[in-house]
């Protein structure tokens, strides 16, 4: 099978079943889609170690939401898709009342591709300090980047978690796509963590329960797509990509990016930043949560 990339479980598995050539169920993976709230959304669970061979992504829940990107200029529409993903990131966090949460935005501020977490925190209702029994607890860290800091993400996070022990952590990132259509409209929960760096092709140290010592849910939103999987997909189309050799593609690890990639992540970020709100402070309602961000 020709090597595609994608860190979308949806993606993957929908690869799986164009190389098997089959629409029948892959052992130890279970996917679903259905609308809610208007939105398509699917489930990914990768059951077993069959299935982790078969994605190559740990076993897990991977739910997609596939947003109308140009619908996102609305004023009703990102609030309708907010409270949908914060509905389904509420089941992933099985969160009791009162458990405190760090929420971590990885990524370069300054690469805007790679700044979808930094940006999310720009958006998010931070409460730790407040020491109020109607807002959970909520703290935020922006680690940066290894070339920055010197220091790996994963080593400051793992401090922080061990000096304020909260009950889970969300992580937003940036991720990689295979169809250019998701770029910044598809945001992917996931009980599993993640890996930064993976939507600039700069893999880090994971974030996990195992490397954390807590549950961890990422928030991925894909805002690239490799452009040799692109070239090789539109030469597929054309019925074209047999008879070209492998040396015209794109080098592995050049990435393409949309060309309104600055307005389409603010868009992006502040719908992910809501969500996340709501997600967490779901005794207050989306009016209340905006007067209290300013939004």
């Amino acid at each position: 099978m020709r090597q595609i990339r994608t860190d979308l479980a949806m993606e993957a598995h929908k690869l799986w079943q164009e190389s098997a050539e089959t629409t029948t169920e892959l052992p130890g993976v279970r996917a679903l889609t259905r609308q809610h709230r208007g939105l398509d959304v699917t489930t990914v669970q990768i059951l077993d170690h069959a299935g982790e061979q078969a994605l190559g992504k740990p076993a897990g829940t991977y739910i997609t939401l596939e947003l109308e990107p140009q619908r996102l200029r609305e004023s009703a529409y990102p609030q309708r898709a907010a409270q949908a993903l914060a509905g389904q990131l509420r089941r992933l966090l099985h969160l009791r009342p009162g458990q405190s949460v760090l929420v971590v935005g990885l990524g370069n501020a300054a690469v805007t591709p790679d700044a979808v977490g930094p940006r999310v925190l720009e958006y998010l209702l931070v409460t730790r300090h407040l020491q109020m029994d109607a807002l959970r607890p909520v703290s935020a860290l922006s680690p940066g980047v290894l070339g920055a800091t010197g220091l790996e993400s994963a080593e400051i996070v793992r401090g922080v978690v061990e000096r304020i022990r909260p009950a889970r952590v969300v992580v937003a990132d940036a991720l990689v796509s295979r169809d250019p259509n998701r770029m910044c409209s598809t945001v992917q929960l996931a009980d599993t963590g993640i890996v930064p760096g993976s939507g600039v092709s700069n893999s880090r140290a994971a974030f996990n329960a195992e490397t954390l010592g807590v549950p961890v849910v990422a928030v991925g939103v894909p805002t690239v797509v490799e452009a040799r999987t692109l070239c090789a997909d539109l030469l597929e189309q054309a019925g074209a990509l047999g008879r070209l050799p492998d040396s015209l593609l794109p080098a592995p690890g050049l990435m393409v990016t949309p060309r309104d990639v600055d307005a389409a992540m603010t868009r992006i970020a502040a719908l992910v930043g809501t969500a996340i709100n709501q997600a967490l402070h779901s005794n207050l309602s989306p009016t209340e949560l905006q007067s209290l961000t300013g939004g």
